[in-house]
């Protein structure tokens, strides 16, 4: 499938809360001791604040329609004077999803190289992300990436 990859802006926004609303069903369905039934992780205000963020850009694909297929929402971070951790910047995905209806067509794919492209330019030297153990697809696809586990949070349920 054929698709552009750029910034959001407020046209975006229909298509990018369609897909928040996915990928928190997706999360309910996974973890419902954990994830709220017909939540999502951001609301209309929040996308219209996180659009207006230059430490915070969100990439989407967009097919001729302009219809949104996925995004990503970064997060540029920077480390600098820790007592232990030595000065970076980085770019910490936050939240990326690719429209379950166009998954397999290389569209994160697309989405990832325009992310790791601007983490560059940005002077990134990492990218790191969160992923849940249950989605193991997700973990297939950032492996495929490149990506390696850095390290584990764990948890005991009681």
């Amino acid at each position: 499938m054929e698709c552009a990859i750029r910034k959001a802006g407020p046209q975006d926004e229909e298509g990018v809360m369609r897909l928040l609303s996915q990928i928190a069903g997706h999360h309910h369905k996974g973890r419902p001791d954990m994830f709220k039934s017909g939540a999502r992780k951001y609301g209309h205000e929040e996308f219209a604040a996180i659009l207006n963020d230059l430490s915070k850009p969100v990439f989407v694909a967009v097919d001729d329609a302009g219809r949104v297929l996925g995004y990503v929402f970064c997060e540029i971070t920077q480390d600098k004077d820790h007592p232990v951790l030595t000065d970076k910047k980085t770019l910490f995905i936050d939240d990326f999803c690719v429209d379950e209806t166009a998954r397999g067509q290389l569209i994160g794919s697309k989405l990832f190289e325009a992310v790791k492209t601007y983490a560059q330019s940005a002077g990134a030297r990492h990218i790191n992300l969160n992923v849940w153990e249950f989605n193991t697809g997700a973990i297939r696809f950032y492996e495929k990436l490149g990506f390696t586990t850095q390290r584990r949070r764990m948890e005991m349920t009681l």
